[in-house]
């Protein structure tokens, strides 16, 4: 399991680290205070320490931004002490608030409770796949380029899907009809190139034009 740490101060930041790394989780520190949101699409962690005051934003606008497309446990950390502090982050979908300073077997003690209570029973698979900017929620199938965004059918969700999971794989019209078929979308060739042309058109509405391209004579592929 992978740990997301936004701490801006290097020696707290280094200290949860080693914490954590100790009970063998992985851990992901954020220094570019400026690419929180793109490194978490990337990382895909299984948890996020967040501190509130932050370098360019605070970190209520981090949890807003990673409750767009994940909701992932998220514990804050902060030494502030007022109570509207720790309700705004409750009502910004917080998980739970600690206090500094804290003993770090005590935020261990609510990493772990968390991480047990979420993954015990439940299939760790990402709430997102992202590629080059280009975010795609598995929850409600919307498709998002920084803040623009896109609603897709449910065969074009199928499709782009397809094609992120096996980025920079030549992905065949069979295998995408194969998974269609499955999911009883029933499509043939024709409709096939119909759903391809207009995934295509709503990528090159949010900025995307090019991202799907085609092999000729053996299918599609997102390089």
């Amino acid at each position: 399991m992978k740990i997301l740490i936004v701490e801006d101060e290097r020696t707290i930041r280094d200290m949860i680290g080693e914490s954590i790394e100790k009970w063998g989780l992985s851990t992901i520190k954020i220094e570019d205070f400026s690419r929180i949101f793109q490194i978490f699409l990337k990382e895909n962690p299984q948890l996020v320490l967040l501190d509130i005051n932050l370098p360019l934003f605070d970190g209520f606008y981090w949890c807003n931004k990673i409750r767009e497309v994940s909701q992932v446990p998220i514990i804050f950390i902060s030494s502030r002490n007022k109570p509207m502090d720790m309700i705004m982050a409750m009502n910004m979908g917080g998980d739970d608030f600690i206090q500094k300073p804290f003993h770090l077997d005590v935020l261990m003690a609510k990493v772990n409770a968390i991480l047990r209570r979420v993954y015990s029973y439940v299939d760790m698979q990402p709430d997102v796949l992202e590629h080059h900017g280009v975010v795609l929620n598995l929850k409600d199938g919307d498709l998002h380029v920084g803040e623009q965004s896109t609603t897709l059918t449910k065969t074009e969700f199928i499709i782009l899907k397809l094609l992120l999971q096996q980025k920079g794989t030549i992905v065949t019209r069979s295998k995408i009809m194969r998974d269609l078929w499955k999911d009883e979308s029933f499509v043939d060739d024709n409709t096939l190139t119909v759903n391809i042309t207009r995934l295509r058109k709503k990528l090159a509405e949010i900025g995307k034009e090019g991202f799907i391209k085609t092999r000729k004579g053996q299918g599609y592929m997102i390089p």
